[in-house]
């Protein structure tokens, strides 16, 4: 266990960051631009200050995409969904704090027009590129230095694609921080089935299609 505790300390702090900057962008009215760029930039920084320490996933996708694929033993990876909870969870307590209890804290929503399953598809889709983004810069490390801008960059696309329709969330523990603050769970399936099954289809195609000689 002491070989875990240093990557999941990181991953903790790392979603941390990303859903205090991310939901936190969203509950102070930053705009879409603004939250897209909030979560890129956020997501680039812990790339660049844990990337070597844990892999910065900081995303149960990610992590349930790499131990599927094998790049990540099974019992790292569980030890990192709960970092990545706890995490999460202490930075929508945070913003609750900070902000009060007015507001919806950044949480991720559906749109009035998409429903569950369109919700699911779009999760689906946009976490298909991140973690896509991901294998590539990550794994394959096509992309060298410039692994975290390249997938920063990715985050920031679907977020202003997909924004307005489901929140773009990709990331169930980004979801799931607001949710318990607020103690919501509406929809919360959505944000767990979509991402980790985009995730998911990402891992495989790419690990067996790019990454086998």
């Amino acid at each position: 266990m002491n070989d875990h505790f240093k990557p999941a300390l990181a991953e903790l702090i790392g979603t941390f960051l990303l859903v205090f900057i991310g939901a936190g962008s969203g509950a102070t009215n930053a705009g879409l631009v603004g939250v897209a760029l909030a979560h890129g930039i956020a997501l680039m920084v812990i790339i660049y200050a844990f990337g070597s320490i844990s892999g910065a996933h900081v995303n149960p996708a990610v992590t349930i995409g790499l131990a599927l694929t094998g790049k990540v033993k099974w019992d790292r990876a569980i030890v990192y969904l709960i970092a990545q909870l706890i995490g999460a969870a202490l930075a929508g307590y945070s913003l609750r704090f900070i902000l009060g209890t007015t507001g919806n804290l950044g949480a991720t929503q559906l749109a009035a027009n998409v429903s569950p399953i369109a919700g699911v598809a779009v999760e689906a889709i946009l976490t298909f590129f991140l973690v896509t983004a991901v294998f590539a810069s990550g794994v394959a490390n096509k992309n060298g230095n410039m692994a975290g801008v390249a997938i920063g960059l990715v985050l920031t696309m679907d977020i202003l694609m997909g924004g307005t329709l489901t929140g773009a969330s990709m990331n169930p523990a980004r979801t799931f921080g607001p949710a318990i603050t607020l103690f919501d769970f509406n929809n919360f399936w959505v944000y767990l089935v979509g991402p980790i099954l985009g995730g998911a289809v990402a891992a495989v195609i790419y690990d067996r299609a790019f990454m086998k000689s």
